[in-house]
Formats: C-alpha cells, sequence, structure tokens
C-alpha cells in the first residue's frame, strides 16, 4: 500500500477510536505531527493504533509506565499533550 493511503487510514483510525478523549489526542497528535513523519514513524503509529486506548491514553498521560517497546521520541512527543485542543 502506498505512503498516501496509509497516512489516510491512520488518520481515520485515530480520529475514531470510540472514545472522544481518545479521539482528541490521537487524532490530533496525527493532525499535528503526520507530516513530518517518516515511514519508520508511519510504521510505528499504525502498530501503535492497535493497542487499547486506554493503555496508550494511560502512557501518554504518564499514569502506567510505557513498555519497552513504545518508548523512544515518537511516544516521548505524543507524551507532550501540547497537540490536544482545550477549551477555555
Amino acid at each position: 500500500m502506498d505512503l498516501e493511503t496509509r497516512l489516510k487510514r491512520l488518520r481515520f483510525r485515530a480520529w475514531h477510536r470510540g472514545v472522544k478523549e481518545a479521539d482528541l489526542m490521537l487524532g490530533g497528535f496525527y493532525d499535528a505531527r503526520s507530516a513530518s513523519w517518516t515511514e519508520d514513524q508511519v510504521a510505528w503509529f499504525e502498530d501503535l493504533m492497535e493497542e487499547q486506548d486506554v493503555d496508550i491514553m494511560a502512557w501518554a498521560m504518564g499514569t502506567e509506565p510505557t513498555p519497552e517497546r513504545w518508548q523512544g521520541p515518537m511516544m516521548d512527543d505524543l507524551k507532550s499533550l501540547d497537540y490536544v485542543p482545550i477549551s477555555k
């Protein structure tokens, strides 16, 4: 599958998790960061989308330790949470 198709699928998956909070976190992360991703980073995010929302959110918010498999620059970026819109 070509990269453009993979990215379109990922965007849909990131924004349609089934839980509003996960949609905002993962969809927002995708929208804010995906334009500069390498193919390896796209593959990392594709694999992450296979995990449970509660786990991803716990790792990103630091309420659970991040498994070694997911540790690294992409998870560090996800943990920044600066891409999540916050209403005042």
